[in-house]
């Protein structure tokens, strides 16, 4: 089975030859149909029991399965010299479950499921990389409702050390080579996280929650907004931002500001707990859309970083960086819809968390296709699929049995099969979307499937 499932998880280890075996047809399954259900995408009883069966094998943890995509992704981490670190924070909605155990409240309202804590990582060109570390937990039913007593505790006793963890997780992961920027939203804007010690290759890049107290020059002046704000404007850059929902596609021009500056606890901060914290030396940029299209809500970024800032392109490029946080929003979204996860029927926690640490897997390589074709569209499609399947999906676009000695390039094939997920395909149409190049992958494993019997 020589696939590039083969190749991603050389590395996994579970005890036991026929457990790793088991483990690389169920996630090349899984890829190639990853919209289907697990009993259409295993293709008959059989192997959807052993699928079962492996997500119920106490053999097989978690651990051990994000272990094995975890240590290509670093050796595809070491060939670049800048790689970014994003982390976020999604839930599993399993409330249509009711008979799963070990399930525990996500909202107020109750709902039953998963939280899921991930660091995905991608090239400084937004190629996905794959996950580095990745934390799941269920809430205590028993704790709800309590919210104003965490609030004074440590945060290691509080979900927000996740964040902490998990810069503590990819620096133990990557311990030399490319530089590690860590890139979050404003829930990450943590004072324990900024000042916790961090190696000579990792730094910050979080969104600003909190109207901080400062210090310029060792003296305390006031507040982080009225001192970004009174600043001169650098310069502009411009950016496109991609369609999301409640967001059209659109290019903003977008005026920078930045200074050096030292934050201090927030007042919201509980009070004693960072009380023999130093100030932390800090680069706070102010990214502001000043003239928006009417009736779009300005653009308003205010990033605090540790990297050196000291020129106007250093700041835009801190600005671009930011923008690939959304990949990590786009990772969630291909988990919930194009994997279908939250609609898996499993008995307990503990094999969901082993099923999504195989779709994790799977997730990833939807969105590295996808981002891979448009960072280096001319490459050949033999760089993500095999022969049998572009001569299959060429053969079936063409509508001939005639197919050229040469692959086509990844764009020419990543468009073709976005069309049999109903991409059109117009010159005004842009780049096809997650998808239809997920519906397209089903409609090719099936076509290659009969391709490769006939010319056997």
């Amino acid at each position: 089975m020589q696939t590039w499932a083969v190749e991603e998880l050389s590395q996994a280890d579970f005890g036991d030859e026929r457990l790793t075996k088991r483990f690389i047809r169920l996630v090349n399954d899984l890829a190639e149909q990853p919209e289907a259900s697990v009993p259409q995408a295993s293709g008959d009883w059989a192997t959807t029991k052993a699928t079962y069966r492996f997500w119920n094998n106490k053999q097989v943890t978690p651990e051990a399965i994000r272990a094995a995509h975890r240590n290509s992704t670093i050796q595809r981490i070491q060939a670049e010299p800048t790689v970014l670190a994003i982390q976020d924070t999604t839930s599993l909605n399993f409330q249509s479950h009711p008979v799963t155990q070990g399930l525990g409240p996500i909202d107020a309202k109750g709902t039953s499921g998963l939280l899921v804590h991930s660091v995905l990582t991608v090239t400084a060109q937004g190629v996905p990389l794959g996950l580095v570390h990745q934390q799941v937990w269920a809430r205590d039913p028993e704790e709800k409702g309590k919210s104003k007593k965490r609030k004074q505790l440590p945060i290691s006793e509080k979900e927000s050390q996740r964040w902490l963890d998990s810069l503590q997780a990819t620096q133990s992961a990557v311990q030399e080579g490319a530089r590690i920027i860590t890139i979050a939203d404003r829930e990450a804007d943590i004072y324990d996280l900024f000042a916790l010690p961090r190696a000579a290759n990792m730094d910050l890049l979080i969104r600003a929650n909190y109207d901080r107290r400062i210090q310029v020059d060792n003296e305390e002046i006031g507040k982080l907004w009225d001192r970004v704000q009174q600043t001169p404007v650098q310069g502009t850059v411009t950016l496109h931002l991609d369609h999301k929902p409640g967001q059209k596609a659109r290019d903003v021009e977008l005026t920078l500001r930045s200074v050096k500056l030292s934050i201090m606890p927030a007042v919201s901060d509980p009070k004693g707990l960072h009380a023999s914290h130093e100030p932390i030396p800090l680069t706070a940029i102010l990214v502001l859309e000043e003239q928006p299209p009417e009736g779009e809500t300005p653009l308003c970024w205010l990033l605090l970083t540790t990297l050196k800032v000291e020129t106007f392109q250093q700041a835009a490029q801190c600005v671009r960086w930011y923008r690939y946080r959304w990949l990590i929003e786009r990772y969630h979204f291909v988990l919930k819809s194009g994997c279908r996860l939250e609609e898996l029927q499993l008995e307990t926690a503990q094999r969901l968390e082993r099923a999504l640490a195989t779709y994790c897997i799977v997730a990833w390589r939807l969105l590295w296709l996808t981002y891979q074709e448009r960072e280096t569209p001319d490459a050949s499609c033999e760089l993500a699929l095999q022969t049998h399947e572009w001569q299959a999906l060429y053969a079936s676009i063409h509508h001939t049995p005639m197919v050229p000695s040469t692959p086509p390039c990844l764009r020419e094939a990543v468009r073709w099969i976005a069309q049999l997920g109903g991409f059109l395909a117009r010159k005004s149409d842009g780049e096809p979307g997650l998808q239809t190049i997920w519906r397209g992958l089903r409609r090719l494993d099936d076509l290659a499937s009969m391709w490769l019997l006939l010319h056997s």
